[in-house]
């Protein structure tokens, strides 16, 4: 549709202002379609009477163009923030080896590959009981309602997790839930919507997949804290205290790294290094699950 020409309908509005935000976070433009798709149906809803085209022309007037409503969620969006500072608020970052450290991002990543493995079994376990159970019900009479139930909680349980992501991982996610069915749908039209809705299963897909990723963050996570954590803690107990707690005759290289004060510095260091590469593969983590998230768990 041409810019020049007002949209007549819900369908075409929402399309010109997809167009208007193109380049936006898609959290943020998912946000945007919803409150928009929930204000115009409920203008339609409140004027059954009068013809759709005649009820958008009355309300571009007084809620704006795609355009302007496009350009108010932007300014929007720069005043409020996220959890993380924006990069003009933010001082000049330097993308060194070293300054992983100083970066929040490493640190929220961190702490959401540590929780990945509890949400990871809630969510299959909820995913894979509510698909089966629906199937299970679906020739009896509580099929339907639990069904709905289902889809619902879903869509709800997306909303909470992309939450999380954008709390940790600084990834813009919708904040607002999508647009509920109108009141005067019948069940299978729900349930048909809810089918239909490729959110839904991109969602589920998402939720089963969220297990094997986080037993490995967790494992990724665990395991590389402990190791660094450790070698360095140890290397500066022996350091200290002169305890070594073992003897090594053959390997003389062992000896030096694991008994000698140089040695033991090295090692110290190795420790450290490792520490600081952990917190690199933290970071790469958040930022690739982060597009995960917004691939599966954001409709546009």
């Amino acid at each position: 549709m041409s810019l020049d020409r007002p949209p007549e309908t819900v369908r075409a509005y929402l399309a010109d202002l997809r167009r208007a935000l193109k380049g936006a976070p898609a959290g943020l433009i998912s946000d945007a379609l919803a409150d928009a798709e929930d204000h115009l149906n409920n203008e339609i809803a409140n004027n059954p009477e009068i013809p759709e085209s005649q009820i958008l022309a009355t309300v571009i007037d007084t809620y704006g163009t795609p355009q302007e409503i496009a350009e108010e969620y932007r300014d929007m969006e720069a005043t409020i923030g996220g959890p993380f500072p924006k990069s003009e608020d933010a001082p000049e970052r330097r993308y060194g080896f070293f300054n992983v450290v100083s970066d929040p991002r490493t640190y929220g990543a961190l702490l959401y590959m540590l929780l990945s493995l509890v949400t990871g079994i809630f969510y299959f376990t909820w995913t894979v009981t509510g698909i089966s159970l629906t199937i299970g019900f679906a020739i009896l009479i509580i099929g339907i309602p639990f069904a709905l139930l289902f889809i619902g909680s879903i869509r709800v349980l997306a909303h909470i997790e992309g939450r999380i992501v954008e709390g940790l991982l600084g990834v813009r996610m919708p904040r607002r839930l999508p647009p509920a069915t109108q009141a005067d749908e019948t069940l299978w039209a729900r349930i048909k919507d809810g089918l239909t809705d490729s959110r839904t299963w991109s969602s589920m897909f998402y939720f089963l997949l969220k297990l094997p990723l986080g037993i490995a963050y967790f494992v990724i996570a665990i395991a590389g804290l402990a190791s660094s954590l450790g070698i360095v803690g140890g290397s500066l107990y022996v350091l200290i205290t002169g305890d070594y707690g073992h003897q090594i005759y053959d390997e003389p290289w062992l000896r030096f790294m694991l008994q000698k004060a140089p040695g033991l510095v090295l090692t110290a260091l190795i420790g450290v290094l490792l520490f600081f590469v952990v917190l690199h593969i933290a970071r790469g983590i958040g930022w690739l699950h982060g597009r995960i998230a917004e691939v599966l768990l954001v409709r546009l």
